[in-house]
C-alpha cells in the first residue's frame, strides 16, 4: 500500500464538487490559500487539483512534477486478438466490443461521447448477461470493478491502487468493506467509517478543515481525531425556515471542531441574527470572482433564450433606438422572434455557436434576464462575470443570487425598468454606482476579505 498523500494545512472537504463548491475552490485559489480538495463522493473525473477520499487511500492524485496518465480513449481498451471496438457514436450514446459479431462488452463515455473518453465497460457472458463492470478513472486505469451473478444482481465490488493491488472489497448484500492496509487488514461495517479511517489515516484531523454542507462532510469532520485544529463551516444554501439542527449545535457551542460558521448567501447572516445567534459564531464571506472585463458603458445589450417568450422585449427595442440589443438561442427561433429583426437595433443569432456566444458576453454592457422558461448556458452567472448591468422581471428571474434586487421589477412595473435602463445610459456615475451595488449583493470579495477570516482559524 502505498504512503498516504500528504494534506497541506488546510483541507476543504465536500461532499460533492458541486458548482458552488468549485466557486469556494477559487476563492480559496485567488486569495493565495493553499489547500487539499477532499471529495468524499466517488468521481473518478474530478479536475487536476480535486481528489476524491478513494484517491487518497489508493494513491491516485495528480501532484506536481508527476504524471499518473490520461484519460482512456475508446480504442485503448485491452481485448483479445481479432476483437473489434466501434465507438458507437452517431448510433447510439455508447461504444461496443464485438467477436464475429456477438457484444461482448460495451463502453461507457465520460460527459460526452464526442470526446470517446471511457468512464466504464460492461463485459457480458455467452447468454449476453453482464457479468463484470470496469471503472476507468482520469488517468486512464481500471480503479474499480463490479461482479454480478448470471440474473444481473450485484455481488461486490473491488477497488484497486494506484499499482494494481486490490484495496478494497465491498459485499453489495452486506454493505459491509474489507480495506487491505499494507500489512493490516480492516474490517468496516459503512463506507463512511471507511471513509473516516482513510482521512484520519492521512492526518486530516490534524488539518484546518473547512467544509460547506451539514450532510456527510459535517459528521466526518465531528469525527476526525485528534481535535487539533477549528475548521469552519461555509453555508451556501439559502436560510429558509428553522435553522437546522446540527447548525444549531454549531451556533451554540456543542460541535467538536467547528468554530464558526459563514454565511455566503446575502441576506442570511442577517436572517440568523434575527434568530437570536451569537455575533461571534457566525460572519458573512461571499466568493472571489475572476472577472472577464470592465464595463464599458456601451449600449449593447444581450439576451439568451430557449422560447419566444421574451417579456417587453419589443417595448424595450422601440424604448431605446440608440441601444442595440444581441438575441441569442442555442436553437431556431421562431417566426415571432425572427420577426424582430426588421428593427435595425435588434441582431439575432439561432443556433448561436460558442465562439459567438463568448464574444457577445465580451462585447455588450446589459444583460436582461428577461425571457420566460429555462435559463440557457448559465448566462446571467456569466453576465455577472463579464460585468454587465444585469435586469430582471419577478416572472422571469433565473438567478437571483447576482442581480442586485432594485434591477428586479415586477412585469407590471415595466415603465420604472424602463426609466432606470435611461437614467444608466444618461449617466455613466450612476451606472458605476449600481454596478458597485451589483457586485456588494452578489458578495463579491477581494484576498483581502479571504486573508483577515481565515488568517484567524486556529
Amino acid at each position: 500500500m502505498a504512503e498516504p498523500i500528504m494534506l497541506k494545512d488546510t483541507v476543504l472537504l465536500f461532499d460533492s464538487y458541486s458548482p458552488a463548491s468549485r466557486r469556494l475552490h477559487e476563492s480559496f485559489l485567488r486569495a493565495g490559500c493553499p489547500c487539499s480538495v477532499v471529495i468524499l463522493e466517488e468521481d473518478p473525473f474530478l479536475p487536476e487539483g480535486v481528489m476524491s477520499v478513494y484517491d487518497l487511500f489508493l494513491g491516485y492524485f495528480q501532484e506536481e512534477g508527476r504524471s499518473l496518465g490520461k484519460p482512456r480513449f475508446f480504442n485503448e481498451i485491452p481485448v483479445p486478438d481479432h476483437w473489434s471496438i466501434h465507438a458507437g457514436v452517431g448510433e447510439t450514446d455508447y461504444g461496443r466490443i464485438t467477436y464475429q459479431h456477438e457484444e461482448k462488452g460495451r463502453i461507457y463515455y465520460w460527459e460526452s461521447t464526442r470526446k470517446w473518453l471511457v468512464r466504464a465497460v460492461d463485459w457480458f457472458d455467452r447468454k449476453g448477461n453482464v457479468r463484470f463492470r470496469d471503472f476507468y478513472n482520469r488517468y486512464g486505469a481500471v480503479y474499480a470493478r463490479t461482479c454480478y451473478d448470471g440474473q444481473g444482481r450485484e455481488l461486490g465490488r473491488t477497488w484497486f491502487t494506484v499499482g494494481g493491488q486490490e484495496a478494497i472489497v465491498e459485499n453489495a448484500v452486506t454493505g459491509e468493506l474489507i480495506v487491505n492496509d499494507g500489512e493490516l487488514v480492516k474490517f468496516f461495517r459503512a463506507r463512511r467509517d471507511m471513509v473516516l479511517y482513510f482521512l484520519n489515516r492521512a492526518g486530516a484531523g490534524q488539518r484546518r478543515v473547512c467544509y460547506d454542507s451539514l450532510g456527510e462532510a459535517f459528521w466526518i469532520s465531528e469525527r476526525l481525531e485528534p481535535v487539533a485544529r477549528w475548521g469552519m463551516l461555509f453555508w451556501q444554501e439559502n436560510m429558509e425556515g428553522a435553522v437546522p439542527e446540527d447548525m444549531r449545535r454549531i451556533l451554540e457551542g456543542h460541535a467538536v471542531r467547528t468554530e464558526k460558521i459563514l454565511l455566503q448567501k446575502r441576506g442570511d447572516y442577517d436572517r440568523l441574527l434575527e434568530m437570536g445567534a451569537d455575533p461571534a459564531r457566525i460572519g458573512k464571506l461571499g466568493h472571489i470572482y475572476e472577472f472577464r472585463k470592465e464595463n464599458g458603458h456601451q449600449p449593447q445589450a444581450l439576451i439568451c433564450t430557449n422560447s419566444e417568450r421574451i417579456e417587453h422585449c419589443e417595448e424595450l427595442v422601440r424604448e431605446f433606438p440608440r441601444m442595440h440589443f444581441h438575441i441569442a438561442a442555442v436553437t431556431l427561433m421562431s417566426p415571432k422572434l425572427m420577426a424582430l429583426e426588421t428593427y435595425g437595433n435588434v441582431s439575432l443569432y439561432p443556433c448561436v455557436q460558442k465562439p459567438i456566444l463568448d464574444e457577445l458576453f465580451l462585447s455588450c454592457d446589459y444583460y436582461f434576464d428577461i425571457n420566460h422558461w429555462t435559463e440557457i448556458v448559465s448566462a446571467v452567472y456569466q453576465a455577472f462575470l463579464h460585468n454587465q448591468l444585469i435586469f430582471a422581471f419577478e416572472e422571469t428571474i433565473h438567478n437571483r443570487e447576482y442581480v442586485a434586487e432594485a434591477h428586479i421589477y415586477p412585469v407590471a412595473e415595466y415603465a420604472k425598468m424602463a426609466a432606470d435602463v435611461r437614467e444608466m445610459m444618461e449617466n455613466g456615475e450612476t451606472m458605476d454606482r449600481h454596478l458597485k451595488m451589483q457586485l456588494a449583493e452578489a458578495m463579491a470579495e477581494d484576498r483581502d476579505a479571504y486573508m483577515q477570516v481565515l488568517g484567524g482559524i486556529g
